[in-house]
């Protein structure tokens, strides 16, 4: 029986936005958006770091008029945004130390990137890059994570709301799926630990076990067997930048498909699309969620790879694990065509508009997984009659 097929338990986490490794991210993401809004062709590689009442900006940008953003400003409407305004708890939006390190891109990487055809554009760096979908949810991601992420984004609107008015800002949340047959047959544990205020533990307990429970109950996946394991430590009341540091690009499995499949190694968040970790990943996530939505797999794979400075890809590789119902060849050979999906950086780009964020901006998509925004270009169902025409 192949691995596919066996009966395991597959386990993905989720982390919320007021998680120290996200207020990172979305302040990078930020950044970005507010350099993009100056200038579309802006080069931003923007890494930030958070601890206790401290926020770190460093890296290099290349942007018309950067001298006007007020990069602490930014950094502090994102905290306010997440919920961090108790000044009491070491690290609020009102008052933090704040240190900018950021930079010129170096000419050394810009001379590879741009071209006087903008066709032409090198790719921002060497790698390779993943794409995943599966048809086992609407959201074209596997259970395990989609489930985590829903959890979070429940929880932080009844944060907001006033309905759970104890809860914090960061939080974790853990689900592990029994799959036989290569299907989810059962949610099996849940695991959360969230940021409260001084509550009684009991209490934490029950309201986020039941929140929980109604926000799972529309999968059909919880049994009278699922254990839940709710703030197992106990008490969990210093939390986010405060408790533990902060990095960009920490969370780069929460941020794509919870462990299944590949992944090439690069972060996202505050990278500009030049950048082809971001933009390629993106890119082949929107190729392989429309060959699985067009009915060519069950799930589907894709890795695509650069070389810094050139623009066609080096190789682009699909995997459906067994589930197409045409040769991979065939599928890879329509990607290879760029009839369809044209993998050269200034391509992709132009296809996702990635550019000029319309409806949707890089530090909102930055939380909950980059791949779970239906507003997100790179989740556009678009290209199915297109690829089932090519395939007859």
């Amino acid at each position: 029986m192949s691995k596919l097929n066996a009966r395991h338990v597959f386990t993905s986490e989720s982390v919320s936005e007021g998680h120290p490794d996200k207020v990172a991210d979305a302040i990078s993401d930020a950044v970005l958006d507010a350099c993009l809004a100056l200038d579309d062709r802006a080069r931003v590689a923007c890494e930030t770091a958070c601890g206790t009442n401290l926020v770190v900006n460093l890296g290099e940008i290349t942007c018309r008029n950067f001298e006007t953003l007020n990069t602490k400003a930014i950094a502090s409407k994102v905290i306010e945004k997440i919920g961090y305004d108790d000044p009491s708890e070491g690290f609020c939006y009102q008052d933090f130390a704040y240190v900018n390190n950021l930079h010129a891109q170096s000419p050394d990487i810009n001379q590879g990137v741009d071209r006087a055809d903008p066709e032409n554009q090198g790719a921002g760096d060497q790698g390779m890059m993943f794409g995943y979908a599966t048809n086992e949810t609407e959201a074209y991601l596997p259970v395990s994570v989609m489930a985590s992420h829903r959890i979070l984004k429940d929880l932080a609107t009844l944060r907001r709301s006033g309905a759970i008015d104890y809860l914090r800002p960061d939080a974790k949340a853990q689900v592990s799926v029994l799959y036989d047959a290569g299907k989810p047959q059962a949610i099996t544990t849940v695991v959360c630990s969230h940021q409260t205020r001084d509550v009684v533990e009991a209490r934490i307990q029950k309201d986020i076990e039941a929140a929980i429970r109604e926000t799972l109950a529309p999968t059909g996946l919880l049994t009278n067997e699922t254990i839940f394991h709710i703030n197992p430590t106990g008490r969990f009341v210093i939390g986010g930048p405060a408790g533990d540091s902060g990095l960009t690009g920490r969370k780069i499995i929460v941020d794509t498909y919870g462990g299944v499949g590949s992944h090439g190694g690069g972060a996202f968040s505050g990278k500009d699309p030049s950048k082809v970790d971001r933009s390629a990943a993106y890119y082949a996530r929107y190729a392989a969620k429309n060959i699985v939505a067009a009915g060519l797999a069950s799930k589907c794979e894709i890795q695509v790879a650069y070389a810094i400075g050139v623009a066609a890809p080096m190789s682009i590789n699909v995997s459906t694990y067994g589930t197409s119902t045409i040769a991979e060849e065939k599928i890879a050979e329509m990607l290879l065509s760029g009839k369809i999906f044209d993998f050269r950086p200034a391509a992709l780009i132009r296809d996702l508009d990635l550019t000029h964020p319309n409806g949707w901006s890089y530090s909102e998509c930055c939380n909950y997984g980059h791949f779970s925004h239906a507003n997100a270009p790179w989740e556009r169902l678009d290209r199915m009659d297109a690829i089932r025409e090519y395939m007859k």
